[in-house]
């Protein structure tokens, strides 16, 4: 293992210079070295688990003490399971087709010359998270797999976790061969603060904030590289009279069943006026069954005593819990409209047989994905493709929908002239 530099650290920002410097020789790097790379994190953490686990019982010990959330517990508490996912995950990027370098045919050509484009790294990104310990790794392999430098702020809840984490992917990038600097982690208590890293705009070509939206807030707010906004929860669901109850119950369910994070969970649901109240009922007493929480708009609630009064507020905020508002409107393009005001924008739903409605919706929902009768559960890792997600982007900027390898490469254009003029 290499020396572990951040621990000695003056400048609490000079890992940020260190990867600016090694995000230089990074991009010219072969895609089998860093393959190479990925899998050698692979087997670092395969080797380090028992450290990672320990220190991650530490750091929930401490967390309980100083009365965290439990929603953060949820989401900082490492279980082999999730170890081994994160594992998988890393050895499935390891595998995959090097994204770098890829050459496609420029919009234009130039007399006497050859003109194309070809995908490249962005050079050094941030990760601003909270919680989530094992989400570094996996933004690591996606940033190594494609040649960029990642430096990683974590919160202080997690922060033995993310020391030992960061130091054995430290060790397997600098066995692997690549520049030293390529990853860097900014500890809490050596005093970088968020603002002091996202205001490096001279270093960071992206920050990524993962975590709760206030997190996600601020940061769009305090920055001023270039941000990817990341989204969670919120995802709103369109029963259509036509559409039937054990879909409608199937996808709300199983949005909520990703973990630590249901990033794509439907927390809202619109439902037409004419919907059969049976059904409805039916639906209330099944998700009551499976340990939700449900609300309604005042219309509702006064309807039907059992339901808590969802306020005005709450339509346009993400509970990221087991809790699910319901509403009525009176047809298709209310819903759309109301959608498209209070949704989060990154997942939204509709459960109908109406094609003419399909098409309706996923042409009129501003959102950077819809699912008509289908599940928007989200996956890093889904058993088909080839591909790796780190989560869900609802912005309309540098990408939006799934934040994968492509994400994180952008065009460069070539032109290759024959000296005449």
């Amino acid at each position: 293992m290499s020396p572990d530099s951040s621990s000695s650290l003056v400048d609490p920002l000079a890992g940020v210079h260190r990867a600016y410097q090694a995000s230089l020789d990074l991009t010219t790097t072969q895609g089998a070295d860093r393959s190479r790379a990925v899998q050698a994190m692979v087997q670092v953490l395969k080797r380090y688990q028992d450290d990672i686990l320990e220190a991650n019982t530490l750091d929930l010990e401490a967390s309980r003490e100083m009365a965290v959330p439990d929603l953060i517990l949820e989401w900082l508490k490492l279980t082999p399971e999730r170890l081994q996912a994160t594992i998988q995950t890393l050895q499935k990027l390891a595998e995959l087709s090097d994204p770098i370098r890829r050459v496609m045919s420029a919009a234009y050509q130039i007399p006497h010359c050859q003109t194309y484009s070809q995908l490249v790294p962005l050079g050094v990104i941030a990760l601003v998270y909270e919680a989530f310990p094992d989400l570094a790794a996996i933004a690591a392999g996606l940033c190594i797999k494609t040649g960029n430098c990642l430096v990683l702020k974590g919160g202080s809840e997690a922060s033995h976790t993310n020391i030992v984490i960061a130091q054995a992917l430290q060790s397997a990038i600098y066995d692997a061969g690549l520049p030293e600097g390529c990853l860097e982690l900014l500890p809490a208590e050596q005093g970088a603060s968020v603002r002091d890293l996202i205001t490096q705009d001279q270093y960071l070509n992206l920050i990524i904030p993962y975590g709760r939206p206030s997190l996600v807030q601020q940061v769009v707010r305090q920055a001023t590289a270039p941000v990817l906004r990341s989204a969670m929860g919120n995802c709103y669901l369109y029963w259509s009279p036509s559409g039937s109850i054990e879909a409608a119950r199937w996808m709300i369910l199983d949005s909520h069943q990703s973990e630590p994070d249901a990033v794509n969970a439907i927390e809202k649901v619109l439902i037409h006026q004419d919907q059969n109240r049976s059904s409805l009922i039916m639906l209330w007493d099944s998700l009551r069954e499976k340990g939700f929480t449900l609300k309604g708009s005042p219309e509702l609630a006064a309807e039907h005593p059992d339901l808590l009064l969802a306020e005005d507020r709450e339509w346009s905020q993400a509970y990221l819990d087991k809790v699910v508002a319901f509403k009525t409107v009176s047809n298709i393009e209310t819903a759309i409209a109301w959608i498209n005001q209070y949704s989060s924008g990154h997942a939204d739903c509709l459960v109908t047989e109406s094609y003419q409605e399909s098409r309706q919706f996923a042409l009129g929902v501003n959102s950077a994905s819809t699912y008509i009768n289908a599940s928007p559960r989200f996956s890093r890792n889904p058993k088909q493709g080839d591909a790796v997600f780190l989560g869900m982007s609802n912005q309309k900027g540098h990408r939006r929908g799934l934040i994968g390898l492509d994400t994180l490469t952008t065009v460069k254009h070539i032109v290759q002239g024959n000296g005449q003029f």
